[in-house]
């Protein structure tokens, strides 16, 4: 067997040092020291004998001995309970982030209106419809949830989350554009023109550089230009997103459907792989909207969306609008 592990002299000269008698006589002396009106002599004196007295009991075998069993049953003590705290700790830390990600899922869900979250809903529920006839085609009766195994896979989740994302970005560039006021900002930068030019008339080409008036009139045409161009990439936008969300719900139900007429998972897994993959340009897109949706890049990670319970409870302002 081998010979256990000595605890060290760092260990020892520690357990000696805060032994209590130690330190109340250490504490005392030093305290009697300071009072005596001598400390320049007496607290040299004083560290010198701690300094003997630390040296003496740490090589001590029978301390050492001591410190040493001390330490060994510490050890064992954390290994004993090290394993259920990892197994426990584990458990918790899955069962929190489960929750955290349905919670996520329910407030994407609870922002949308009525019309896209009923739409996303069909599209869900279809999904798991399907799964059940592709169940009862292959006489598969053992899953209760009739889900079919290998349209588990976390890509179809992600195809469901970006559709749920692209609702949400489509629900906050709509808003943008009815807020947004065209026609008051063409007029805005039309009198900003006229203002311009009557400016530039009065004034010699050499001092309009230098003219105040005319820096800020032009300032404010420049932000007129910028708010016109935001307004175009929203529509680009807008259009982008409703192409995108007919695309995916078509690839949704292509995906779904495939389960019915393909005998092989792992084709049918890889093909779903393959269409998830697709759908990088559209991520992207909508971390490019997070300004306008408000939407947390912490959302960026699809959550079980299939398997979630979707039960949209009443909040607090949903019974207030009631």
């Amino acid at each position: 067997m081998a010979e256990p592990k000595k605890a060290g002299l760092l260990r020892y000269l520690k357990e000696a040092f805060l032994f209590r008698w130690n330190v109340l006589a250490l504490g005392g002396a030093t305290v009697a020291a300071v009072m005596s009106g001598h400390a320049d002599i007496a607290l040299p004196l004083i560290a010198a004998a701690e300094v003997s007295y630390l040296a003496g009991l740490a090589t001590l075998p029978r301390f050492q001995s001591a410190i040493d069993a001390k330490a060994h049953a510490e050890v064992r003590g954390q290994s004993g309970t090290g394993s259920a705290r990892a197994l426990s700790g584990r458990a918790g830390e899955d069962q929190a982030a489960q929750g955290s990600a349905r919670d996520r899922l329910l407030e994407v869900l609870r922002s949308l209106s009525e019309e896209r979250r009923s739409r996303f809903l069909r599209l869900r529920g279809r999904c798991v419809e399907m799964q059940r006839i592709a169940n009862a085609v292959r006489g598969d009766t053992r899953d209760d949830s009739g889900a079919s195994h290998e349209l588990r896979t976390p890509a179809l989740d992600r195809l469901l989350w970006v559709f749920l994302r692209l609702l949400l970005s489509d629900q906050a560039i709509s808003a943008f554009l009815t807020a947004a006021d065209e026609k008051s900002i063409d007029r805005t930068l039309s009198d900003l023109k006229e203002r311009e030019k009557r400016r530039t008339d009065l004034l010699d080409d050499a001092l309009e550089p230098e003219d105040r008036l005319l820096r800020s009139i032009r300032d404010s045409m420049a932000t007129a230009e910028l708010r016109k161009e935001n307004l175009a990439k929203a529509r680009d936008n807008a259009e982008f997103v409703q192409a995108e969300l007919d695309r995916i719900e078509n690839k949704i139900a292509a995906v779904t459907e495939m389960a019915i007429s393909h005998t092989d998972p792992d084709t049918l897994s890889v093909q779903v792989d393959a269409i998830a993959e697709g759908v990088s340009q559209t991520e992207a897109t909508i971390r490019e909207l997070q300004s306008i949706t408000g939407m947390s890049s912490e959302l960026d990670s699809a959550p079980s969306i299939l398997e979630a319970s979707l039960e949209l409870r009443p909040t607090a302002t949903t019974a207030r609008r009631a």
